[in-house]
């Protein structure tokens, strides 16, 4: 394929690839601009630029994508990414489902799977079960299987998205995850924290509209944070960052999935929802799921539970709503640390819209300064149960093409 010259090149360290990655990345953030403007963009010579825009076009990485029209003169000629060029892969590792997108070099999604069943347990054999329905993924779009470039795979817990590392899931073997998917699927991929996949995504495509510090936070089977500081994703040393969940704060005895007690993530969580509504049921409060929980509660899933909160059952509601703010007093820490312009909740729980913004906001306004709560907007995430799917895939181009 032609389109992996440019792969080689960048593999190699060379200097030509360097100014190519440079072109490229300015395509991703604009859709198309002409040889004068980039030049002047990139701070090189318009033959410079018009050389390797040339040989770019003969790769397949760019294409004419015609006049600009001025009005008075020569219309100069606009050239952008050529959306057929390449393609990456995002899987979003969830729960209770696996969520499989398809997209473009210009950053489009062209087919994807969602809610695809899956039980995310730490065995060998789930691995393999991932690996079969991200090959049969591919196998559904063969004919573009070539020009899959990267493939981005979202793990929760702890990630060291530099070394390819897993240190919470999957971690089987001296060799990184990273290396071990790419064996099995044979095609190139990098991991990450599912958060932070999350946190880029809506970044790129979702509410973020051009605020450079941002909390982006996901509630779902788990808690945890993903942090923009002036505009850069931020990873912390090792991956390791937005640990929210894992906040010391209850004397509650109740044991977290880390090992340890009394985590913020024990009473707010949708695995803390989970186990309150089937405590209440049991004690005999009244729910539009308690048959089904008194029956058997392992048939009720974190869907079911946020679908009964929009149907307006009151036990749900009550029990989100009070997750709500304590999930708020403890953001509200988070902005008084941190002053960031925006906040978003995303995530599972985002699912149940105001009954989780409001008591949110609410807790937000009683426990932070003043002056820092006017700087910080709090909304709901605009990409849902797709920010992780949407967030894999454009971090793996950026990856690729940015470091």
């Amino acid at each position: 394929m032609p389109q992996h010259h440019l792969l080689l090149e960048i593999a190699r360290g060379a200097k030509s690839a360097v100014t190519k990655k440079r072109i490229i990345t300015y395509y991703m953030y604009n859709r198309s601009s002409t040889i004068p403007d980039l030049a002047k963009e990139l701070n090189l010579s318009v033959p410079t630029v018009t050389k390797f825009i040339t040989e770019m076009c003969e790769d397949g990485f760019i294409v004419n994508y015609g006049k600009l029209e001025t009005g008075e003169g020569r219309p100069p000629t606009l050239y952008g990414l050529n959306a057929d060029s390449g393609y990456f892969v995002g899987v979003d590792v969830r729960k209770t489902d696996i969520n499989i997108g398809l997209m473009n070099f210009t950053g489009d999604i062209i087919d994807e799977r969602v809610n695809i069943p899956f039980r995310l347990v730490n065995t060998p054999e789930a691995l393999n079960t991932l690996c079969g329905q991200i090959q049969a993924f591919i196998e559904d779009n063969a004919t573009l299987r070539d020009k899959i470039l990267q493939i981005g795979v979202n793990v929760s817990g702890r990630v060291n998205p530099d070394l390819g590392y897993s240190f919470s899931l999957f971690n089987f073997e001296e060799r990184s995850l990273n290396e071990v998917l790419t064996e099995k699927i044979g095609i190139p991929v990098s991991i990450d924290n599912d958060t932070r996949a999350m946190t880029y995504g809506e970044c790129m495509k979702g509410v973020v509209k051009g605020e450079k510090n941002i909390v982006f936070v996901n509630l779902s089977w788990g808690l945890g944070v993903g942090l923009v500081i002036n505009g850069q994703l931020y990873a912390g040393k090792s991956g390791f960052s937005g640990e929210l969940g894992h906040f010391s704060v209850f004397d509650n005895e109740i044991l977290c999935h880390c090992g340890k007690k009394g985590c913020l993530e024990t009473e707010v969580s949708g695995m803390a929802l989970y186990r309150k509504l089937c405590e209440q049921v049991a004690e005999g409060k009244s729910s539009i799921l308690s048959e089904r929980i008194l029956a058997a509660k392992e048939s009720v899933t974190l869907d079911d539970i946020i679908k009964a909160t929009n149907k307006e059952d009151l036990l749900c509601i009550e029990l989100v709503e009070e997750i709500g703010m304590l999930l708020g007093r403890y953001l509200a820490g988070v902005i008084n640390l941190l002053n960031p312009e925006l906040v978003i909740i995303g995530g599972s729980l985002s699912a149940t819209e105001d009954y989780i913004l409001l008591p949110v906001k609410g807790a937000i306004r009683k426990y932070t300064l003043n002056l820092v709560n006017k700087d910080s907007s709090v909304v709901l995430s605009k990409l849902k149960d797709k920010a992780g799917m949407i967030g894999a895939c454009l971090l793996v181009r950026s990856k690729l093409f940015e470091d």
